[in-house]
């Protein structure tokens, strides 16, 4: 089942997969059904749904019109006209913050929280982490793949500035994925992008989000999946000072992953996340 759903000037679609207990997906309805299983559908009904920063929009847009708050008052909308009182929420990268402050807002409607491949922030200090994780734990073949693939990103980027979020995405190939040869590439094909939207989200709100604000109060159980080849975000081991202030924390690292297990690995990211929702 396919729609969309009006929100100021934003039209967010969404993509309803499979059976079982909802499971509300945030990112792209284009991007994100492309990289969960076909089995998952089987045990999950996912939900897949836009937020402004994909969603197409009518008019000019404000600043004011894609704060990370506005942002999760769309989810809950989405929630709610979609007939959904409780949901699994799932956030994948930066869209991890997004599912986890949802759930500190909205916790009566929230079961369980599933973040993946999602770093603390992207703090100057995480930033920091990543860089070193980098050069330190690196072959000598995935750097040179870098270089080439970074070679080609200024004149791409100058070519289609408003696709600048999803060329960045595709030539950082060799820092997200386990095999540093992928072309991402056919994942992204017909993805809108708002590039003012993932700007703030990725440059501003996720730089200066506490996770840790918060949790206090949070009783819901949270998965955290990474990928052990992740070099986008800051690595596994960044986690450390936030995990006694999570309630309940799960956290599973992907040894033949990168930025995105659920694809990468997913007959054994099903497995895991499927064990951990009916122990949970």
């Amino acid at each position: 089942m396919r729609g969309t759903i009006q929100s100021g000037p934003f039209e967010l679609a969404y993509s309803i997969e499979g059976e079982g207990t909802p499971a509300l997906v945030i990112g792209s309805a284009v991007y994100y059904p492309r990289i969960f299983s076909q089995d998952l559908r089987q045990s999950l009904k996912l939900v897949f749904s836009d937020h402004r920063g994909f969603a197409k929009a009518s008019g000019d847009i404000e600043p004011s019109d894609y704060t990370l708050d506005v942002v999760l008052d769309d989810i809950d909308l989405v929630r709610r006209r979609l007939g959904l009182e409780k949901v699994i929420i799932v956030g994948h990268s930066g869209h991890g913050y997004m599912a986890l402050e949802y759930a500190k807002r909205y916790p009566q409607h929230v079961s369980h929280v599933v973040m993946i491949a999602t770093g603390p922030s992207h703090s100057a200090a995480h930033q920091a982490a990543t860089e070193q994780y980098w050069n330190e734990s690196v072959c000598p073949e995935r750097k040179a793949r870098l270089d080439a693939d970074l070679a080609g990103l200024p004149a791409e980027i100058e070519a289609a500035p408003d696709r600048r979020f999803v060329t960045f995405c595709v030539r950082m190939g060799a820092r997200s994925w386990y095999d540093h040869t992928f072309n991402a590439a056919v994942l992204w094909e017909g993805v809108h992008v708002n590039m003012p939207v993932l700007d703030h989200l990725w440059g501003e709100a996720f730089r200066d989000i506490d996770i840790a604000q918060g949790l206090d109060r949070l009783n819901v159980p949270v998965f955290l999946g990474l990928g052990r080849y992740d070099y986008l975000v800051a690595p596994y081991a960044t986690w450390a000072p936030y995990r006694e202030r999570f309630s309940d924390l799960t956290v599973r690292v992907f040894e033949k992953s990168g930025h995105t297990p659920q694809y990468e690995e997913s007959s054994l990211f099903d497995a895991e996340l499927v064990r951990w929702l009916a122990s949970h």
